[in-house]
């Protein structure tokens, strides 16, 4: 019975183990990624009843794709139609405007098949064949005397397994790809094939795209069309002929409680972290990189404010708008992570997992190993994080680094032309040190260390001196030679001078920049050893659950099971699906504000129009690298488009919570609507039906 229903039998097993602990785990705090060589087909058949074979699962890998080196995507037609978000599409379709054209405003619909527009260098890839090859792997290591002679060894077996299966049948001209799961529990080989002739079919407007931008991002209920649609050809120029291997479109969706499946590549997720590396995320690494992208987006934000009504400035706007989305996105996933680090609940749950592996694990020291490097790591933890350089720390401290690196490379006696080139990049740096973006810039920069170095560390005291920040950086301004132009010409004529120049700003690098050295040092250092006991605790849990638990994702092709569900939130309760009325309220509750405007066209729509459904939510497991997955049913229809998750599913990096945890998607439903009543595609339309 155990064996039958592995899943059931586990937790029912696990929470007995944890009744003494103050928060309960699951083996679903690991989540529900499954990787196609290992299919749950158990877990479907006991959790859905779903007798599901070989040929439906080889059928829903070959119908969904990488798109690009960022994105997920799917076939929806026998012709080579795929489809994707808008935002993985954004930067890419900006190439394809011709003269007058205005993808953001107008959006782009290809009327003939010969007005399809081909983006050079986009790709998408289909995984043809995936093997599982740790049998093979582990044999040819199992001599191994120590960790380093099993790395080595272990790397040149992965080696030459690619290049057997790359000479075997049907692995051939294939794009071959090694991959390693559960720190080296798991091994396998995966097959792609490159299309790389893709042409845009459609993409609406950016107000349709990003509706409710920063706002709306990481919520439910949402009102969002965040789809693209590309399309495939072969090598002679012909839509690829994809007949066997596409997700029919139906346009009606899934009800509520029915099982529902996402297949793409879900990017990276860490929740096999140990409690002492997920001490150091909520202390050190989420809260003050969410700090530092807040910051940015208020500059960002407050400068926008400034232009976005100047029509000489409108592509300027546009650009720095674009920008504020990116930064907003990793401020809101950064803070969100951190927010969910320090919920009691759900780290008591990471606690207690680690605390029954430990249990399973008699004389094993390896957390308590790991734990002794945090204690090296953690004070330093502000300097690696904080004082790395980044075009969004300004040009002033990225010219720290780079006069730094300047001097490096005299002592070194580096070559000529490199040397001109850094030299280039510091002179036109120095250009903006007076530019009051900059010097606003640099001034966060200095309060972002005031209020997160680690207690007693004096590196900042030795930088301002006496001075408050305000000052010391309208004194570095005034001082420094860098602002003039002549003085910058000798000092690189002067470079066995370099090292003992007194300048303010060449101070201040050395202070700084040396300490980003010594913090970047200690984790470099540490981290072979780091890894190898992250390595051997991952093979603990492995030990305990096996494959039944999905490895962390690792931007590879996944499937994750789940049901259109709806959640408590805010003291009501988000139901499965919007319609079109919700977005238009939301652009009159707005007063048409973006992001909540929307172009002329959409003003005046049809009944049809607004009672469609438009956005869904579902309880399947996602991360970013899922945008563009197609959400399927199980006659393995597309009946949606992955775009998001909920507010609460930002801890999915570390933890699954399938209780709020929520997978947001564009409903099949409105796609279509879009299509017809606005669009009017009817060529698309008769495709996809």
């Amino acid at each position: 019975m155990c064996k039958k229903f592995f899943f059931g039998c586990l937790a029912y097993i696990f929470v007995i183990s944890t009744a003494t602990s103050q928060q309960k785990a699951s083996p679903y705090d690991y989540g529900k990624m499954w990787t196609f060589e290992n299919p749950p087909k158990e877990w479907l058949k006991s959790t859905y009843g779903m007798d599901v074979k070989d040929e439906w699962f080889d059928f829903v890998r070959k119908s969904s794709l990488r798109f690009a080196s960022w994105c997920s995507a799917s076939f929806i037609s026998p012709d080579g139609l795929i489809m994707t978000n808008h935002h993985c599409s954004r930067d890419v379709v900006t190439a394809l405007q011709k003269e007058g054209e205005n993808f953001d405003k107008q959006g782009f619909y290809a009327v003939n098949l010969e007005d399809e527009r081909k983006a050079e260098g986009l790709f998408v890839e289909q995984m043809i064949m995936a093997e599982d090859i740790t049998a093979q792997v582990l044999k040819a290591v199992k001599n191994a005397k120590t960790d380093e002679d099993a790395a080595a060894m272990r790397k040149s077996a992965l080696d030459s397994l690619q290049k057997v299966y790359a000479q075997k049948d049907g692995w051939k001209g294939l794009r071959l790809q090694m991959v390693t799961f559960y720190s080296g529990g798991k091994f396998s080989i995966y097959g792609y094939k490159r299309y790389s002739d893709i042409r845009l079919v459609w993409i609406p407007e950016l107000d349709l795209g990003f509706f409710g931008g920063d706002p709306d991002n990481f919520t439910y209920p949402r009102y969002n069309l965040d789809v693209t649609f590309w399309r495939a050809y072969d090598e002679n120029g012909i839509p690829l002929n994809t007949a066997a291997n596409y997700l029919k479109f139906n346009k009606n969706g899934a009800v509520e409680g029915e099982p529902v499946f996402v297949v793409g590549n879900p990017g990276r997720t860490e929740r096999y972290r140990t409690v002492t590396q997920l001490k150091y995320d909520r202390d050190y690494r989420y809260p003050l990189q969410y700090k530092f992208m807040k910051n940015r987006n208020d500059l960002m934000m407050k400068k926008y404010n400034i232009i976005k009504n100047d029509p000489k400035k409108e592509f300027e706007a546009q650009e720095l708008l674009n920008n504020i989305a990116n930064v907003a996105n990793s401020m809101k996933a950064f803070g969100g992570i951190a927010k969910g680090l320090k919920d009691p609940e759900l780290f008591g749950r990471k606690e207690a997992m680690e605390n029954y592996i430990r249990s399973k694990s008699p004389g094993v020291t390896y957390w308590d190993d790991l734990t002794k490097h945090y204690e090296v790591l953690n004070p330093q933890g502000w300097a690696y994080t904080l004082l790395l350089p980044n075009p969004l720390r300004g040009k002033i401290y990225s010219m720290m680094h780079d006069l730094e690196n300047y001097a490096e490379m005299v002592k070194t006696s580096a070559p000529q032309d490199k040397k001109d080139k850094l030299k280039a990049v510091i002179t036109e740096k120095a250009k903006s040190i007076k530019d009051e973006e900059e010097i606003e810039l640099f001034t966060v920069f200095l309060q972002e260390i005031k209020d997160d170095i680690y207690p007693g560390d004096m590196t900042l005291q030795k930088v301002l001196g006496k001075r408050n920040i305000k000052d010391f950086v309208a004194h570095l301004v005034k001082e420094t030679k860098f602002t003039e132009d002549k003085k910058v010409v000798k000092f690189f004529e002067k470079e066995d001078k370099m090292a003992k120049d007194d300048d303010i700003l060449l101070e201040t690098a050395r202070i700084l920049v040396n300490k980003n050295k010594e913090a970047n040092k200690l984790f470099v250092d540490s981290s072979p050893a780091r890894q190898a006991l992250e390595g051997k605790i991952a093979n603990q849990v492995f030990k305990v659950y096996g494959d039944k638990l999905p490895p962390d994702a690792t931007f590879t092709l996944r499937i994750s099971d789940g049901v259109v569900k709806g959640y408590d939130y805010n003291g009501t309760i988000a139901p499965v699906n919007t319609t079109f009325y919700g977005m238009y309220d939301r652009y009159y509750s707005n007063k048409g504000v973006f992001p909540f405007s929307l172009p002329q066209r959409w003003l005046d729509p049809t009944p049809e129009l607004l009672k469609s459904p438009f956005n869904t939510v579902s309880t399947n497991d996602i991360i970013g690298g899922n945008s563009g997955s197609p959400l399927i049913n199980k006659n393995k229809e597309a009946i949606g488009l992955i775009f998001d998750g909920n507010i609460e599913s930002l801890p999915g990096n570390f933890i699954f919570d399938e209780k709020v945890n929520r997978t947001v998607s564009v409903h099949a439903g409105g796609i279509y609507a879009a299509l017809k009543y606005i669009f009017k595609a009817d060529r698309i339309i008769k495709e996809i039906e």
